[in-house]
């Protein structure tokens, strides 16, 4: 059969031509001994097809020569491309950033006509090829054509699911000959609207298994226990093929050591054989005791082995029980993060050793579940799952949110027309992943409205596999929607409850529904977009103390920069509208908790911190600790408590933490008397690894706990001698001045000109009060969906970013040897008749002190909330050392400060920033009692106060707010130093709730103070 032009890829009810039917992932090999290992390499007719091929880019699907599929076409004028890749991402087209919104006009199942479209060819050469063959793509976007030695094999759709086809009446020993039709839209590119880059062609492995027609076809693995949870029923379902029946199958099971659990060999009269047998007290799996087994299966024809099929198999039970998720009897919390697959540079195309990079990311950071958002992953993605220890809600391949837009998002869902091309999702999915003892739950998909298509996906999965739970939020937020967050309700489609983006209030309110016999789960939450987001500890309290909320999964894991290059070679990564497409959605791609080059942001640490799997609490001279798993007790953890005042350790302990089973506490006495501690201090309690784990080094951090304890900070030691203050006059400028230091005042400013102590420059302007930061990602952005307005809306329409000054009077006193400086003045913004009458007052002392109270009473009607309250002031940029009293190290705000602890910290001046991909505030230290700013020499100049703030850059905050890349911040010849009294909290309004009441930086009258003093480390 000869087909040179198919237009297969319009047809909406044309899902697949020629495709096999979906199966168990799996590999075939010759021996025990080369299976358990299994490395595909060693497998048996395996040939990888990853590598350089041929590659023609069309504007269209007939922009290619007539004969590109024949054998003997000439290639060679043909550009050359990896496989797998993007070819978007190799300079073919560009990539296209859209949220919501389709790139296309929609109306279904009609596509431009301007279709992009790559043409692959691949010759590759057999020694030998045996009966049966077939070809595996593991994905391709988003539709393909396929030709072998110029014959037509067939054609798939689904992009990120496995196609395979049969090729063994065509595959040649010798050369032969493949190409690939690629076609970057097709009638199936309204089910893939999925919140990432559109980037086309084939971007997963390609491959060649060839073997005899004698074997196994498929196999489905149940693990079911008994009512107490200690054996368990091996279920076993083998489908072999029809030259396989009159041969044996001889079945094996081994634990993680290899030894002999059970042995049968079974007689094969049929193509499909079931087994059950019953495995006494096996350990179970679990994401935090993740112990697999080994499953063979060796078809045997009179003792020959014909061939060895592998599986691991983890013994556990997901279920549905007392109205909540349980595995193996017991509740679990999700602490999850949702995943895209994505890579700077390559895309969705992701190197093995990357994805195990991330899952050893994730363990070290208490992460425990994954949703392979919006799609299933790499097929190897979830044997990693299953041997680090990860709960998996696997994504059907299906999303259609862009229908939203034109107020019709149940338009596909509720259409039987689309039915199939539902189900076919679903169901290759399922058949591919179904083995994986990681995998708990199949999601029916995101964000794509909800109808019968749903249901008819649900009935399917449910029927093919009953021990595992299904999940979709688009059927729970119209249930919610309806009865006022208090569902009267059960989810049809799916078995729990599940929602985006909930705030805090609502979600304690569906806690406390203990009548409901479907648990809850946030699917998305906490969205991770740039700094931010604030307030993770109101969550995992409420999930601490409501059963039935069951955790969730952060938005989103990785933010998604390409990395690029601009003209003067500053390497930057790209957003939406970077390659000049449109639509686009800007930076909403860059939302993840680690930064695209897979450093964890400030908002991962939070994260842990909030997750961690130990408390501590103490109570006078007892500490309690709590071990939060779901399952193991604490023995593969050390603990241990130290006792730091101003950085200085005064006792230090170990606490043997070895017995505390999971959900239980044990209280310990410490051999100190709290009581006794007269000077602030911080007792400090960790647990890290005992030993060297697959994720991390022995030594690793799990989780602590911080408690202050005594009054009284402890300041830095200071030498100086009082000197008689020398005061000059010239014109607007005040000079004070003695031996160890100069100030110079500017009256008509009202704020200090300069400020040296011993002939060195230390304060080259200010400082002046400031009430305005570098607008957030979650300042910028609001949503009628979480009633959230854009705080910076809100503060640019109060003219918050344009306060001007306008100085009433300075007066300069004496009061013994003290200079009294006193500024009052009126801070307000144009057009507008509100603001405050402010008072700063500068106590100049003779040993350089300067002691500076600042008040503002608040006049006329402004913004509820201001983005902050403090001063602003330029240093000297020999200043390159920063030790400070306070939190940190990194940078913390009011709803973000649960990764810091209060200690004595030293940075260089240029690491205090957090470089965002979107520029904007960061940086910042909190509960900060005392700063140093010094030259490497020692010398510079302290900050003493009460819990305040401070943040210092290279740039100014209107380069930082105006900036829209990090290659636009250019740098100052002066380092800019806030130091503020109070911030506005973060929130996470760019999408879900914003910033809690209590983070919030009400708009009202202020007074603080704090001291400027010369210091030597």
């Amino acid at each position: 059969m000869v087909i040179i032009i198919s237009t297969n890829y319009l047809k909406q009810d044309c899902l697949e031509v020629n495709r096999q039917p979906e199966h168990a992932y799996f590999f075939s090999y010759k021996d025990k001994e080369s299976a358990l290992s299994y490395d595909r390499s060693y497998s048996q007719g395996f040939t990888l097809l990853n590598g350089a091929w041929k590659f023609h880019y069309g504007r269209h699907p007939n922009d290619v020569d007539d004969d590109f599929f024949k054998k003997e076409f000439n290639d060679a004028a043909w550009e050359s491309l990896h496989v797998p890749s993007h070819w978007e991402m190799k300079g073919y087209g560009k990539p296209h950033y859209t949220n919501v919104q389709y790139p296309f006009p929609v109306d279904p199942p009609h596509i431009p006509s301007d279709n992009p479209t790559g043409t692959y060819r691949k010759t590759f050469y057999l020694s030998e090829v045996k009966e049966r063959s077939v070809i595996r793509f593991e994905g391709v976007d988003s539709a393909f054509d396929l030709w072998l030695n110029g014959e037509y094999i067939g054609y798939s759709t689904g992009s990120r699911i496995a196609a395979e086809f049969d090729i063994s009446d065509l595959l040649i020993e010798g050369h032969n000959t493949l190409a690939v039709k690629v076609y970057k839209w097709s009638a199936q590119s309204y089910l893939e609207d999925q919140d990432m880059w559109w980037l086309s062609g084939i971007f997963r492995d390609v491959y060649l298994l060839s073997k005899e027609t004698t074997g196994i076809k498929d196999y489905f693995v149940k693990t079911i226990f008994d009512k107490d949870y200690k054996d368990a029923e091996l279920n076993l379902s083998l489908d072999v093929t029809e030259e396989t029946i009159g041969k044996d199958v001889k079945i094996e099971l081994f634990d993680t050591n290899h030894n002999r659990v059970f042995e049968e060999t079974v007689s094969l009269d049929k193509e499909t054989v079931d087994l059950k047998t019953i495995v006494e007290a096996p350990v179970k799996w679990s994401a935090e005791d993740p112990t697999l087994y080994h499953l063979l299966f060796t078809i045997e024809d009179n003792g020959n082995v014909l061939e060895v099929v592998p599986q691991r198999i983890g013994f556990r039970q997901v279920e549905l029980k007392d109205g909540l998720i349980k595995v193996n009897g017991e509740r679990i919390l999700f602490k999850g993060v949702n995943r895209h697959e994505f890579h700077p540079e390559h895309g969705r195309a992701v190197p093995l050793d990357v994805m195990e990079q991330d899952l050893k990311l994730m363990k070290q950071h208490n992460i425990n579940a994954v949703r392979t958002s919006h799609y299933p992953s790499d097929p190897r993605f979830y044997d990693l799952c299953d041997e680090y220890g990860f709960y998996v809600i696997d994504e059907t391949d299906l999303e259609t949110h862009g229908f939203t837009l034109i107020n019709d998002l149940d338009q596909l869902s509720d259409n039987k027309d689309w039915q199939k091309n539902y189900i076919d999702r679903i169901q290759r999915m399922v058949e591919r992943d179904k083995n994986h003892p990681a995998v708990i739950i199949w999601s029916l998909g995101n964000e794509s409205g909800f109808g019968q298509n749903h249901l008819a996906m649900a009935e399917w999965a449910r029927g093919r596999d009953e021990t595992r739970l299904l999940h979709y939020e688009g059927e729970t937020i119209r249930i919610l929607d309806e009865s006022n967050y208090e569902p009267k309700t059960l989810n049809q489609s799916a078995d729990f409850y599940s929602t985006m983006y909930t705030d805090v209030g609502r979600l304690e309110k569906l806690g406390k529904q203990t009548h409901l016999e479907q648990p809850h789960v946030l699917c998305e939450f906490a969205h991770a977009m740039g700094n931010g987001p604030g307030g993770f500890k109101e969550y995992t309290d409420l999930f601490n103390t409501y059963p039935r909320l069951q955790g969730g999964f952060v938005w989103e894991w990785i933010d998604h920069g390409i990395k690029a290059i601009t003209e003067d070679s500053d390497l930057f990564y790209a957003y939406g509208g970077d390659f000049g497409e449109h639509p686009h959605d800007g930076n909403f791609v860059i939302d993840g908790l680690i930064f695209p080059d897979r450093t964890p942001s400030p908002a991962l640490l939070d994260y842990k911190r909030a997750i961690q799997p130990v408390k501590a609490e103490l109570e006078g001279n007892q500490l309690t600790i709590t071990n939060r798993y779901d399952f193991i007790d604490l023995s593969k953890l050390k603990a241990n408590w130290v006792l730091k005042q101003n950085g200085r350790i005064l006792d230090q302990g170990d606490l043997d933490v070895t017995g505390i089973k999971a959900q239980e506490s044990e209280t310990f006495d410490l051999p100190l008397d709290v009581s006794e501690i007269t000077k602030e201090s911080q007792l400090l309690v960790e647990c890290h690894t005992k030993n060297t784990e697959r994720w991390s080094d022995s030594g690793h951090l799990v989780a602590w706990d911080q408690f202050t304890v005594g009054k009284g900070v402890t300041w830095p030691e200071r030498h100086a001698t009082d000197e008689p203050i020398a005061v000059m006059e010239d014109g607007d400028l005040l000079f004070l001045k003695n031996g160890q230091f100069e100030l110079v005042f500017d009256t008509f400013e009202g704020k200090i000109k300069t400020y040296r102590v011993n002939g060195d420059l230390l304060i080259e302007e200010g400082p002046g009060n400031n009430f305005w930061r570098a607008m957030t990602d979650n300042d910028s952005i609001g949503h009628d969906d979480f009633n959230t307005l854009p705080n910076k809306d809100t503060w640019k329409q109060y003219g918050v970013d344009h306060f001007q000054e306008r100085i009433e009077e300075v007066s300069v006193d004496l009061d013994g040897d003290d200079f009294i400086i006193e500024v009052k003045s009126t801070l307000a913004p144009p057009v507008l008749n509100w603001g405050f009458r402010s008072t700063v007052t500068y106590t100049v002392r003779p040993n350089g002190v300067i002691k500076i109270d600042v008040k503002g009473e608040k006049f006329g009607n402004g913004p509820l909330t201001l983005p902050k309250i403090g001063l602003q002031m330029n240093i000297s940029k020999w200043l390159d050392q920063v030790t400070w009293y306070g939190n940190g190290p990194g940078e913390s705000y009011p709803d973000i400060q649960f990764a810091t602890r209060k200690d004595v910290w030293s940075l260089k001046s240029d690491e205090l920033e957090t470089p965002y991909i979107m520029p904007q505030e960061n940086g910042n230290r909190s509960a900060v009692d005392w700063v140093s700013f010094t030259h490497s020499d020692g010398t510079g100049f302290l900050i003493k106060g009460k819990d305040l703030n401070f943040s210092l850059r290279e740039y100014s905050t209107e380069t930082l707010d105006d900036a829209k890349h990090i290659y636009e911040l250019v740098k100052e010849d002066a380092w800019e130093l806030n130091v503020d009294y109070k911030l506005n909290g973060i929130g996470s309004s760019s999408c879900g709730p914003g910033v809690l009441d209590k983070y919030k930086l009400t708009n009202e009258s202020y007074q603080y103070q704090l001291s400027l003093e010369p210091y030597t480390r």
